[in-house]
């Protein structure tokens, strides 16, 4: 239990700090800031397995992350009929012909020896493919887009409950993740991190200006998602009954019938707004959970024991036998598909896809930041790290709000310089989190919760 004495004094402060939120601004602004830090937590973990675990610097969790993001999209949203009817089957021909030449190219590389007649080959077939998928795909794209573009404009997907969108986000980043890995993990240190980067970037920009897929930087709104909406809830009959029974000696105060009613009506809808964050809360408490138990059990299992030795010693690891480049591989995969289900619990709980929004700051170097502070290689850690980070991006406004406030109180309202301050106060959270990243690094260089190897 000793060991564990620094874990639970450090979730506690995170813990208080969130309930200081809910006390002094207000539980649904609580419960929201909650819930981004668990889906921080979760892209935290999927960074920390491939760096805490095997050494692996992917810059790349933006283009992963998106790839949830867009899941969700294809899996929850209706077809759109007029769009499949113009152009579907074309695409579908385009996605067959992408599949030709993967397996082509392959079999080619497989059963011809090294020589110009397989470079011609391969590049033979690239060119032909492309001709083909420009012919076959223009056309179609332009039909799709060019259906009601105001609300659909993209083919729709499968119409599917959206829970099943965070397991398929976690199989196309998992996917994407092959074929980096397959092309990149030959790189080292900061090549690797600048060829993870620039697919990243490649992704996001695919997935921003092909509106046929998910209607690009028009935005898809109104996604479904697995708990209840605020406005059902309001008129609920049920759930007006047991909101006001619960503020029943408050309401009885109240001796006007029409100003209860009034107060009631706003108690329902503040109700409203913390019961569908805490059923989201439950949702993402549990996805958590779930992953800090298999990662906590491969982290100490011989497979977990075996990739920090690789990643402690390539050469000495190589010398004993194990495949350096085919473990790799798999921890590529497997934090890449954790980030991807991180991305379709953010879309699922916004109800709303904006491909724009996908920056590397917000969606890689921040997630980094958390992992340095929470710490390395510990699981515990880097889910505190999306905690701590998270919670100093969301409240660094207030605080430098109210610093300013409190530091120019003697000057008047239309001095220049408080203005200046008050307008700027959104971009202290970079200077505050930059503070927090040296103070740490100064007396805490291996993160808040460092690695600790537990003798089997």
């Amino acid at each position: 239990m000793s060991k564990y004495l620094n874990v639970i004094a450090a979730y506690s402060i995170m813990l208080l700090l969130i309930i200081l939120v809910g006390i002094f601004q207000s539980w649904s602004v609580a419960l929201s800031i909650f819930n981004y830090c668990m889906i921080s937590a979760v892209m935290t973990m999927g960074a920390n397995i491939q760096w805490g675990y095997a050494g692996l610097i992917n810059f790349g969790i933006m283009g992963y992350t998106a790839l949830g993001g867009l899941a969700v999209v294809l899996v929850s949203v209706a077809p759109v009929s007029e769009a499949w009817e113009v152009g579907g089957l074309n695409m579908m021909v385009c996605i067959l012909v992408i599949a030709g030449m993967v397996f082509s190219i392959r079999y080619i590389l497989k059963k011809i020896k090294k020589t110009q007649q397989r470079n011609y080959l391969v590049t033979a077939i690239i060119i032909v493919g492309l001709i083909l998928l420009r012919m076959i795909s223009g056309p179609a794209i332009e039909s799709i887009e060019a259906v009601d573009p105001a609300k659909t404009g993209f083919l729709g997907g499968l119409g599917m409950p959206v829970l099943f969108s965070w397991i398929v986000g976690g199989l196309l980043a998992g996917g994407l993740a092959y074929v980096v890995g397959k092309i990149a993990l030959g790189l080292r240190a900061d090549y690797l991190a600048i060829a993870t980067l620039l697919i990243a970037e490649i992704v996001v920009s695919v997935i921003k200006h092909e509106d046929w897929l998910a209607r690009g930087v028009k935005n898809v709104i109104g996604l479904k998602r697995p708990v209840p909406y605020e406005i059902d809830l309001q008129s609920a009959p049920w759930f007006i009954n047991l909101v006001e029974k619960f503020n029943s000696g408050k309401l009885n105060l109240i001796n006007s019938v029409t100003e209860k009613q009034d107060v009631l009506k706003q108690l329902v809808i503040d109700a409203s707004s913390i019961y569908v964050k805490l059923c989201m809360a439950g949702l993402f408490l549990l996805v958590v959970v779930v992953l800090l138990i298999i990662t906590q059990k491969a982290l100490y299992s011989p497979w977990g024991r075996k990739m920090r030795a690789i990643r402690d010693n390539e050469e000495a690891a190589s010398a004993m036998g194990k495949n350096i480049v085919k473990e790799h591989l798999l921890i590529f995969i497997l934090g890449s598909a954790v980030v991807g289900i991180a991305g379709a619990m953010m879309v699922t709980h916004d109800g709303l896809f904006t491909p724009g929004s996908y920056r590397p700051m917000r969606y890689t170097f921040v997630i980094w930041v958390m992992v340095i502070v929470g710490g390395t290689g510990n699981n515990f850690g880097a889910i505190l790290g999306g905690f701590f980070v998270w919670f100093l991006w969301v409240q660094a406004a207030p605080i430098a709000l109210f610093l300013i406030n409190l530091f120019t109180a003697h000057l008047p309202e239309t001095n220049a310089i408080k203005i200046h301050l008050i307008e700027s106060a959104p971009y202290f959270r970079f200077l505050m989190i930059g503070i927090g990243l040296l103070i740490v690094m100064r007396y805490r260089p291996q993160g808040i919760l460092p690695e600790k190897i537990i003798k089997q």
